[in-house]
């Protein structure tokens, strides 16, 4: 798998993936998308979106700093051990994302997120065998 999906690679479709994934969080959280198709279609209230997007906006940032970290973007060399298990613990949730996703009653978080996921489960395991 190192040999076809390269570090720099992986760093820079997670990154990109996040990237957008954050922005949609905040345009549904300012209202200019619909909230309907995320947290599998059970939003049912303005408060139950705030709560869950806002959530959902700090797990990107987090996401995003730990594969920036890892990817040595930002603080090189630094937070070695903690980075790598959080990697590990990112591959975890994108597998389990991915399998809640494929039970969503959601169409958009079945025909479009689940294989979303699975390749962010992919490239995030890319990055957690590196050292």
């Amino acid at each position: 798998m190192k040999k076809m999906i390269s570090i720099t690679l992986a760093s820079n479709l997670i990154l990109i993936i996040n990237l957008s994934a954050l922005l949609m969080h905040i345009l549904i959280l300012l209202k200019i998308l619909p909230y309907s198709f995320v947290w599998g279609g059970r939003l049912k209230n303005e408060a139950d979106l705030i709560l869950f997007e806002s959530i959902s906006i700090v797990v990107q940032i987090l996401f995003i700093s730990i594969i920036a970290i890892k990817a040595g973007y930002v603080f090189k060399e630094k937070f070695r051990r903690t980075v790598m298990l959080a990697t590990w613990v990112l591959f975890a949730l994108m597998v389990l994302n991915t399998i809640g996703n494929s039970v969503s009653s959601s169409g958009f978080e079945k025909l479009i997120m689940t294989p979303l996921t699975s390749l962010l489960a992919i490239l995030v395991f890319r990055l957690a065998i590196e050292k």
